[in-house]
């Protein structure tokens, strides 16, 4: 006898066609995904693209127009009725941390609980500034600690009422370089640890590629693309999204016998009619360089040096296309040469040209 198949597991948060209006602006548009217990899901994309008001809307701060939200089978706003934000039990962490600056950190991390005893109160504060490794500092007011010590001190608070879900709106943008990476991975294991599902919004692709389970890229209030990290890099459905999550290459022409020819190469266009206008993108680390013989003549145009890698701008001889090449980077910049290019076809992706775009 086969065993029945198990069912999925039911989504921990749950939007169905979520939807918001400002008079005559729609900053969301019918925005529908799930979120399992414990996953991470980054909200990608431009400023005004409603990442922001997203979260006030899975927050309670704002009321939809449309749709519904639940979280953990509990319906928090739609034709269900709608929870208020504290009754929601849902944790923030805002960009500045929004700490009360005439509070201690311990009275920070306890303002948030409520209905328990004082002894319970002075536990649960000394456990979660023990887990967010910040201890020592409870006696300190906000004005006494670095940018990484209120960001886990946010944190700590964000996490005291043990909520199902925290949403985070760029909370790593006002550290350095070195220190973001380094408290952002505390964070996230953090999180992961405990098993508490996270939205976190952020403008920078490299932090959503490198910390998402699930990555959505936003565009004019809606979804534009919504799938792991790597699947989304590697095969984006649409252009925008290609173009946000990372620098690459484009080339224009026309579409023949199911193809897109370009000088590269010719690269299969599936669903795209004939003599449509299209478009090949590919990311830097697709070209590859050889003899002019033996590929595209191109010129190396300049090199920008980014440390671990070079890119190289290229011009095409034949359409006059400008390409970005990676490279290793080399003690000696590259002058510039009469290259020859090969193409990874396997990188290729080809899309339909925007209305009125010139191929």
């Amino acid at each position: 006898m086969t065993a029945a198949p198990l069912s999925p597991p039911a989504p921990w948060l749950r939007l169905e066609r979520v939807s918001r209006r400002f008079g005559a602006v729609t900053a969301l548009a019918e925005i529908s995904f799930n979120l399992g217990r414990g996953e991470i899901l980054c909200l990608l994309g431009a400023s005004g693209c409603g990442k922001s008001t997203l979260l006030r809307l899975i927050a309670g701060v704002e009321r939809p127009d449309g749709g519904e939200i639940t979280l953990a089978g509990r319906v928090l706003a739609g034709q269900g009725g709608f929870v208020a934000p504290e009754a929601r039990g849902i944790g923030f962490m805002f960009q500045d941390y929004a700490l009360f600056p005439h509070l201690s950190v311990a009275e920070n991390v306890a303002f948030g609980l409520r209905g328990v005893s004082a002894d319970a109160l002075r536990a649960r504060v000394a456990e979660v500034l023990a887990v967010a490794g910040v201890a020592g500092l409870a006696a300190r007011y906000p004005h006494q600690l670095s940018g990484g010590e209120s960001q886990r001190v946010a944190l700590a608070r964000a996490l005291a009422p043990r909520p199902g879900l925290l949403l985070m709106d760029e909370p790593f943008s006002n550290l350095d370089q070195g220190l973001r990476d380094s408290v952002r991975a505390e964070t996230l294991a953090l999180l992961r640890q405990l098993g508490v599902a996270a939205i976190l919004v952020t403008h920078d692709p490299a932090e959503a590629l490198a910390v998402a389970d699930h990555l959505a890229v936003m565009h004019a209030g809606k979804i534009e693309a919504l799938a792991d990290p790597r699947s989304l890099y590697h095969a984006p459905p649409t252009l925008y999204a290609a173009r946000f999550l990372g620098p690459g290459s484009i080339l224009r022409g026309l579409v023949a016998g199911g193809a897109l020819l370009t000088p590269l190469g010719r690269f299969a266009a599936p669903g795209l009619a004939e003599g449509q206008a299209a478009v090949a993108f590919f990311r830097p680390q697709a070209l590859a360089l050889c003899d002019p013989s033996e590929g595209a003549a191109a010129r190396i145009e300049r090199a920008e040096f980014l440390g671990a890698q070079e890119r190289l701008v290229l011009r095409l001889e034949t359409g006059g296309a400008e390409l970005r090449l990676d490279l290793p980077s080399a003690r000696q910049p590259h002058s510039p040469e009469r290259v020859g290019l090969r193409l990874d076809p396997g990188a290729v992706q080809v899309f339909a040209a925007a209305p009125g775009e010139a191929c």
